[in-house]
C-alpha cells in the first residue's frame, strides 16, 4: 500500500514533464526556425546561423518558460481527463491537492534547473560576442572615464563589440586631461582596442595641448580592463546568477545602482516558486467533473488571458522594485505567492470556473 503513492507520483510526474515538454518543442521549434530565418542573411553560413538562432533561443527561454509550464500542466491534465486516468487517481484515494503536488514538484524542478543550468550557459554563450546592444548605454553612446594620480582619461565610442579577450570602440575619441582637468591631448580612431594592457590604436589622429594633429600607432597603460568594463556596463540578465552576488556587492561598494541587479538576482532565486505558481494555476483551470465533453478549448482560452494578465502583473512588480518603490525581494515574491492563493481558492471550490 505504501508504494502506491509513489508509484502515482512517478506516473503523474511523467505525464506533466510530456506535457511542458511538448509545448516546450513546439514554441521552441517556432522561435527557432524564425530566428534561423532571420539571422541566415546576415552570417556567412549556415551553421553560424544556426549557433546564434541558438543562443538567442536560449535569451528567449525565461520569458517563455512560466506559459509553458502552465500550457504544459493543462495539457497533461486534460489528457489524464480524457482518457479517464484522472478518476482511476482520483479512485486510489487521492485529492486534488495530493494529484497537484508532482505537478507543482516538477515545475519547482523545472526552475530550479532553469536557474543554475539554463541561465549560466546562455550568458556564457551570449558571452561570447557581446556588442553594444547587450550594454547599458548612455544617450546611446559608450563612456568610460578613468581617475588616477596622472589624471583622467574619457573615451567616447559610438560601438563596442568583443573579439576574444579583448574590446574594440567603433568611431572612438579618447581626452586625455591632468589633475587640474586641463585637457592635455585628444585621441580619434576609427578603432580602439582595449586590452589588460591599456588602451591603443593604429594610424589615430592624436592632438597635442596646442592642437596640433599628428599620425601615428598609439597607446597608454589604464587601469581599465575588458572585465572591469563589461562588469560596469553590461545589464543584469547579461550576468550568470552565480555570479551575480559577488557582482551586487563589488557594484555597491563603490556606489554604482544594483537594483536592476537584485531584481534579476530575487527573480532567478525564486524562478522555481514562480513555476509553482504556475502550474498550480494550470491545476486550478484544469479542475473539472466531467467526464465527457471537458470543455478544454474554454478553459484553455480563459487560461491563456489570465496568463498574460498574471505577466502583465508581475512585470509591474518588476518595475516597482528596479526603481526602488518596492523592495525588490518584495516584489519578486508577492506575484507567485498571490497567484498560489487564489489558484488554490480555485481548486478549493474545485469546479466553479
Amino acid at each position: 500500500m505504501k508504494a502506491k503513492p509513489k508509484i502515482l507520483n512517478r506516473f503523474l510526474m511523467r505525464r506533466f514533464f510530456s506535457g511542458v515538454g511538448l509545448v516546450m518543442l513546439v514554441v521552441c521549434g517556432i522561435i527557432m526556425a524564425v530566428t534561423f530565418v532571420e539571422r541566415l542573411p546576415s552570417n556567412p553560413t549556415a551553421f553560424a546561423a544556426l549557433a546564434e538562432s541558438w543562443t538567442r533561443l536560449l535569451e528567449y527561454v525565461p520569458l517563455f518558460l512560466p506559459l509553458a509550464i502552465f500550457m504544459g500542466t493543462l495539457l497533461a491534465s486534460y489528457n489524464l481527463t480524457k482518457s479517464s486516468e484522472s478518476i482511476i487517481v482520483a479512485s486510489a484515494g487521492l485529492s486534488p491537492y495530493q494529484m497537484a503536488r508532482p505537478f507543482l514538484a516538477s515545475a519547482a524542478l523545472i526552475g530550479l534547473i532553469a536557474t543554475t543550468v539554463i541561465n549560466p550557459y546562455s550568458v556564457h554563450q551570449s558571452g561570447k560576442n557581446i556588442t553594444s546592444d547587450h550594454l547599458v548605454l548612455i544617450d546611446g553612446d559608450i563612456w568610460l572615464r578613468e581617475a588616477s594620480d596622472n589624471g583622467y582619461i574619457t573615451m567616447n565610442a559610438a560601438s563596442m563589440h568583443k573579439s576574444g579577450d579583448i574590446l574594440l570602440f567603433d568611431n572612438a575619441t579618447v581626452y586625455i586631461q591632468d589633475k587640474t582637468f586641463k585637457l592635455s591631448q585628444r585621441i580619434e580612431s576609427n578603432t580602439i582596442t582595449l586590452s589588460d594592457s591599456g588602451l591603443s590604436a593604429t594610424n589615430a589622429t592624436t592632438w597635442d595641448s596646442r592642437g596640433i594633429p599628428t599620425k601615428h600607432d598609439w597607446h597608454i597603460d589604464t587601469l581599465l580592463t575588458p572585465q572591469t568594463v563589461l562588469d560596469r556596463y553590461l545589464q543584469p540578465d547579461q550576468i550568470s546568477f552565480w555570479q551575480l552576488p559577488e557582482f551586487i556587492h563589488k557594484m555597491s561598494t563603490i556606489g554604482v545602482p544594483v537594483r536592476g541587479h537584485l531584481v534579476q538576482f530575487w527573480t532567478l532565486l525564486f524562478l522555481p516558486l514562480t513555476m509553482v505558481a504556475m502550474a498550480t494555476l494550470g491545476v486550478a483551470f484544469s479542475q473539472t467533473r466531467q467526464r465527457r465533453n471537458y470543455s478544454f478549448g474554454v478553459k484553455f482560452g480563459l487560461g491563456i488571458i489570465t496568463c498574460f494578465a498574471v505577466y502583465f502583473l508581475i512585470n509591474i512588480f518588476n518595475a516597482l522594485g528596479a526603481t526602488g518603490v518596492v523592495p525588490p525581494l518584495l516584489a519578486i515574491i508577492a506575484p507567485p505567492l498571490i497567484i498560489i492563493a487564489a489558484a488554490g481558492v480555485f481548486i478549493a471550490s474545485f469546479d466553479t470556473i
